[in-house]
């Protein structure tokens, strides 16, 4: 039991402990100019995985065997020259961006599949490139070129855990609710917008629920516990191909 404690508590705090081990390797010998590049990373690899991660909610859901109606992609970051090799791209966003419009044709696994694929770039690109900082073999422009560009990838779960992380676990909650209550509407909890959601539920006009505040906190916790073991699956890649 104190082993699992020991092994919960460290998966817990990797994210952390990669974070400080990486901004360690850039800025012990401190330079202003190394804070800049690291911003300047930062913000050039957000503004490419943004349109590359809602991409790739598009591929996962045609490689589960959806189909892609609508992507709605933000002007900055490149829709109208997306669009050109992505006729499903629609230019303008409430978000950043965001699929709107797809049809799982009612399987759980595609839609799951729709809502990870892009934390794949997480596991296989963001957390080794992050790892790849703390081993410092490299030269310091590098290790903070490395450094900014890895945190938008590498933490993208983190960030989305009232988005797309919440709508994992609910679409996993709902299921095992659908099977419980043959009357549940399953889409009920499901959202990529955790607080949007929940003005609806429990700040309109209808009547509070119990069992919508269970499901909803469920979900959350549940889509807390998926990022972080989306992280802790990219260390293990990690451990594969950075020697």
């Amino acid at each position: 039991m104190k082993y699992t404690l020991n092994k919960t508590g460290e998966i817990i705090t990797l994210p952390l402990h990669d974070y400080f081990s990486g901004l360690k390797a850039c800025l012990a010998d401190f330079k202003v100019s190394y804070l800049i590049v690291i911003v300047i990373a930062f913000f050039a690899s957000w503004w490419i995985y943004v349109p590359v991660h809602e991409l790739f909610h598009a591929f996962g859901c045609m490689l589960g065997g959806g189909e892609v109606g609508t992507l709605n992609l933000s002007p900055i970051y490149g829709a109208s020259f997306l669009k050109r090799f992505f006729p499903f791209i629609s230019v303008g966003s409430e978000y950043a961006g965001q699929l709107t419009d797809f049809d799982t044709h009612n399987s759980y696994l595609t839609y799951l599949l729709t809502v990870f694929f892009p934390y794949l770039l997480t596991i296989l690109i963001g957390i080794p490139l992050l790892k790849s900082v703390a081993n410092n073999s490299t030269s310091p422009w590098i290790n903070c070129i490395k450094f900014g560009a890895a945190l938008p990838i590498a933490f993208a779960p983190f960030i989305s855990i009232t988005g797309d992380y919440y709508e994992m676990g609910s679409i996993i909650v709902s299921r095992f609710a659908s099977f419980l209550f043959s009357s549940f509407q399953v889409e009920r909890w499901q959202s990529d917008d955790l607080f949007k959601l929940s003005k609806e539920l429990f700040f309109s006009n209808d009547v509070v629920r119990i069992g919508d505040i269970g499901g909803v906190i469920l979900s959350f916790l549940l889509g807390i516990i998926l990022a972080f073991v989306t992280y802790w699956i990219g260390r293990l890649w990690a451990k594969v191909i950075i020697k």
